[in-house]
């Protein structure tokens, strides 16, 4: 029973510490920016991931972003200005980057539709 309780605790603990409240009481996840930002040293590696330089010094502006009071959206406005919008693994929808968010359900719907002539086309013979 009294292994439970501290296991709950240390679960809540281990939560809870990954996560900053800012000026504007906005809880903001750092763990989750950091998973979201590449390192640009490693390749296919997230910042939460990565133990390069670049990743810690990355680390290190998105917390002192986070203690200044920016929002999430903000941080990440900073980082593209700064580096690209490469280093977001998940960039904003543009007019620059439209074909790469609807082209995936493009494919999906188009395969959907020929699944259906095909099913289609097998009943009637």
């Amino acid at each position: 029973m009294i292994i439970k309780i501290k296991i709950k605790i240390l679960i809540l603990l281990a939560i809870f510490n990954f996560s900053i409240v800012n000026a504007n009481n906005i809880q903001i996840d750092q763990s989750k920016i950091f998973k979201n930002i590449r390192c640009l040293i490693c390749q296919g590696q997230s910042a939460a991931d990565s133990n390069s330089e670049f990743a810690q010094t990355i680390k290190l502006v998105v917390r002192d972003q986070i203690k200044e009071g920016k929002t999430e959206k903000e941080i990440y406005n900073f980082l593209v200005e700064k580096y690209g919008e490469w280093i977001v693994y998940k960039p904003p929808l543009s007019k620059a980057n439209f074909l790469l968010w609807i082209l995936p359900y493009l494919f999906f719907l188009s395969g959907g539709f020929l699944i259906f002539l095909i099913i289609r086309k097998k009943k009637h013979n």
